[in-house]
C-alpha cells in the first residue's frame, strides 16, 4: 500500500507538470493500468487523482473547515 504521503507528493508533482490538468491527467493513467489489469496501479493512480482534485480546490467543501 503506498503511503498518504507518496500520494500527495505524487499529486503535487502532477499539479506542477500539469496544473489544473493535473486530476485529468491522473485519471487517464489510472485507466491505462485498469486496461492493462493492473487494479493495484489502477487505485493508486486513483488516489493520487483524488489528491490533485483536493489540493487544487480553493475553497472549503460542504461540513469542511479551514484548519
Amino acid at each position: 500500500m503506498i503511503s498518504d504521503r507518496d500520494i500527495y507528493a505524487s499529486a503535487n508533482l502532477m499539479i506542477k507538470r500539469f496544473g489544473e490538468d493535473a486530476p485529468m491527467q491522473a485519471a487517464q493513467r489510472a485507466e491505462g493500468f485498469m486496461a492493462e489489469g493492473n487494479v493495484d496501479g489502477h487505485a493508486a493512480w486513483m488516489r493520487i487523482m483524488k489528491a490533485a482534485e483536493e489540493l487544487l480546490r480553493q475553497r472549503p467543501g460542504p461540513g469542511e473547515t479551514i484548519q
